[in-house]
This record gives structure tokens, sequence and C-alpha cells, in this order.
């Protein structure tokens, strides 16, 4: 895991419970890929999954789960908290950007 890079993401309690479960199941992709698409008139999409780690990933260590992370991604990322939520109309993880 890198020590020196400080993970450009954060996850509350509630997404680190749910992923540290998905990922006992997930033995053919064992790291959370955290990243973004495209741009266009609607601006970024997050994405969020399992997978294995590539030649042009950072790894991190965020809340004893593994994160690989895209280098070209990670100034999107920066600061970037993840949550999961429960409701009534939907359910799943949302992304917060810094101050909003």
């Amino acid at each position: 895991m890198s020590k020196a890079n400080i993970s450009p993401i954060q996850l509350t309690a509630q997404a680190a419970a749910i992923i540290k479960d998905l990922l006992q199941g997930a033995t053919d992709a064992p790291f959370l890929r955290v990243g973004v698409k495209g741009g266009g008139c609607s601006g970024m999409a997050y994405m969020l999954g399992f997978d294995a780690r590539m030649e042009d990933d950072d790894l991190f260590e965020v809340d004893g789960i593994p994160v690989i992370v895209k280098k070209a991604h990670g100034m999107y990322l920066m600061g970037m908290e993840i949550d999961y939520q429960q409701g009534e109309e939907a359910t799943g993880f949302v992304f917060r950007q810094p101050g909003s």
C-alpha cells in the first residue's frame, strides 16, 4: 500500500462496512476501483466497482480497504466522500464533492 500518497477519497463508516462485506465475495477482483467518466454537458460521472490492479493505478488503503485509482483520475476525485444511503426511493453509494 502506498503510505506516501494521501488517498483522494474518504469513505463513511456505512460505505466502508458495505464495501468490506462485498469484497469478501469478490476474490477475483481484490481492489475497490474508484474513477470518473467523461465530461460533456452533464459533467463527471463517478464509477465504483471491484477490479484488479493495473500498471497505471495508484494504490491506497482507506479504512482497511485496498483502493485503486487511475493516476489520471486522482485530481478529479480529490476530497471526494463516498457514502452509502438507504431510503424508500433509492439505495446505493453516493459521491459528495467537497463543500457540497
